[in-house]
């Protein structure tokens, strides 16, 4: 077998052929044998293959690495997302705990459109002559006449003579003292001769709240004032009032609001018929808990729901957070605006009872900016400025609503907030369009277009509010009383805080003082055989007459007790 080798031959030195040009490519004879040539063509083909193989690692071994740096960009990514929402939560929490309680914008980020008749500092005024002391006349007088200890000339010790009038000062004191009503019934003989004239006459007792009940109606209106208004936990009200010298029982409390409760249920559905009878409510919920266990309910988280009408507050507890509490709550009602935030269960509501309108609340919107605000510091410019065209549009609304009696005024402050309205929504949708919008930014708006009839109620129906702050509002007593004493521990006294939540909220909806309603009404059960009053009229804020009302707004006198004037 011949074979080309491309070397030179080698030249020898001292050789005649170190004399002779050697071509560059001369022909070199190689004789192999068979077996030799077999050996040599398999290792080709294995080193061929060999060469492929390693062609194939390769290449699988780059697709590899490029799976794994996608792999590794995706989740470096990821951590970046979790991380910076991690550093949102902490500023969250942070502002939270540290940070300012109100949404109200700093004077910095004040709206420079803003009224300017609200530039004026709160409170009284530099110079300004004030009120004065506010002298209290409608508080019972003691009077108290202090003389001089010796009413003598200390030189010559002649006695000093009484002039006409004295100088005259007041300090108001409070006096919180329990004291026994000792019952003195008078004993009578008959004199005459009439049939049945035998025995000794006795006067009637008084009424009690409680039959044999030791405790009167004052200190179940102070119980009841103190925990279900003022939130004073149980424990710590008997610890007051045993500082005041009275000792009761945590059992006797119990015993004595579980035999009130039935007093109070007419006054529960005469407040749930007049919530149906409104045409505006808002509506929000809050958590509470019942320790008892119920069938079918795991845990004990229950929700007080909250109606807010015009004339009254209603309370619901429920077990359950489902739209079918605001279906039940309202079903007998002949339709009108819910004021709510963006919950699916007030959606739910609209879409089974159609005669309801929702309208959504701009202060949960406005929050949407200041968590993404918060949440997304590279964002916070973008959603100030949102935050500004919200207040913007608040303002303006003001404005409208300050002269609904001038209909020429109304026209332009009207087309104002209008035109305000169709520029914010404008804005919305060519930044949506923007393919640069980041995607927290761009979800905000989405939701924002989502819920826009809603949030736009309010424009053609002035009477709506912008916000569902009254609800928010309403839900601050029950929200008290949960931090101080956790929720209620059986069913019966979370129906009964339930209700009296709705009762004390609607008497100072009407401005009626609670404690002189509560007295009222708790001795009219007693005068009543332990019973609700028959006609309920007199104590509904909407139904009793004027002259009651003004009544209901003062404030109570205890008449029992003697004044002091020596």
């Amino acid at each position: 077998m011949r074979r080309m080798d491309t070397g030179a031959d080698i030249i020898g030195g001292g050789s005649a052929a170190s004399h002779r040009q050697v071509a560059p490519f001369a022909e070199v004879l190689v004789t192999l044998t068979k077996e030799q040539e077999i050996k040599l063509r398999w290792e080709a083909s294995f080193w061929r293959s060999q060469h492929r193989q390693a062609l194939v690692r390769l290449a699988q071994s780059e697709a590899a690495h490029r799976v794994e740096m996608a792999q590794a960009a995706a989740r470096e990514a990821a951590l970046r997302s979790e991380l910076e929402q991690a550093k949102g939560k902490i500023r969250d929490l942070q502002k939270r705990l540290f940070g300012r309680k109100s949404e109200r914008s700093s004077g910095a980020e004040k709206n420079p459109a803003a009224d300017q008749k609200s530039s004026r500092a709160r409170g009284q005024q530099p110079g300004a002559a004030g009120h004065g002391r506010n002298p209290e006349s409608h508080l019972p007088t003691q009077i108290e006449v202090i003389d001089i200890d010796c009413p003598h000339c200390p030189d010559c010790g002649l006695g000093y003579v009484d002039f006409p009038g004295t100088e005259d000062s007041e300090v108001l004191e409070i006096e919180v003292k329990a004291y026994r009503r000792k019952i003195c019934r008078r004993r009578y003989r008959r004199t005459c001769q009439c049939s049945g004239a035998r025995g000794i006459l006795t006067a009637p007792p008084p009424a009690r709240l409680i039959p044999r009940g030791k405790y009167g109606v004052s200190i179940w209106v102070h119980l009841l004032l103190s925990k279900f208004l003022y939130g004073q936990p149980t424990h710590r009200l008997l610890r007051d009032l045993s500082d005041h010298g009275l000792t009761l029982s945590a059992g006797t409390v119990a015993g004595g609001l579980r035999a009130l409760a039935p007093l109070f249920e007419p006054l529960e559905e005469a407040l749930l018929g007049q919530l149906r009878s409104e045409k505006q409510w808002h509506a929000d919920e809050t958590r509470w808990r019942v320790f008892a266990e119920t069938e079918g309910k795991v845990g004990h988280r229950w929700y007080f729901w909250v109606f807010h009408g015009p004339s009254v507050i209603h309370f619901v507890l429920d077990p359950s957070r489902s739209a079918a509490v605001p279906i039940r709550e309202l079903s007998g009602s002949a339709g009108g605006v819910i004021i709510c935030d963006r919950y699916s269960a007030y959606k739910k509501l609209a879409r089974v009872l159609d005669h309801f309108i929702l309208a959504f609340c701009w202060a949960h919107q406005r929050r949407d900016f200041l968590e993404l605000a918060n949440a997304h510091p590279e964002l916070a410019d973008w959603a100030l400025a949102w935050v500004e065209q919200i207040a913007q549009l608040y303002h303006l609304n003001g404005r409208r609503l300050e002269v609904r009696s001038d209909p020429v005024q109304w026209a332009e402050r009207d087309r104002a907030l209008r035109q305000a309205i169709t520029q914010m929504a404008s804005q919305r949708e060519s930044e949506l369009a923007n393919p640069a919008l980041k995607m927290p930014a761009s979800k905000v708006l989405r939701s924002m277009r989502k819920h826009w009839s809603g949030l736009t109620v309010f424009v053609d129906r002035p009477e709506v509010a912008m916000d569902n702050n009254a609800a928010e509002r309403a839900q601050r007593t029950p929200v008290v009383a949960r931090k101080n004493f956790y929720g209620s521990g059986s069913l019966w006294s979370g129906a009964l805080a339930a209700t009296m939540f709705s009762l004390l909220l609607t008497l100072r909806l009407w401005g009626i003082n609670p404690r002189t309603w509560l007295t009222a009404y708790l001795e009219a059960c007693a005068a009543n055989g332990n019973l609700p009053p028959t006609d309920l009229s007199a104590f509904l804020p909407w139904a009793m007459a004027t002259d009651r009302l003004a009544q209901m707004r003062g404030i109570p006198v205890d008449q029992s007790r003697p004044i002091d004037s020596s």
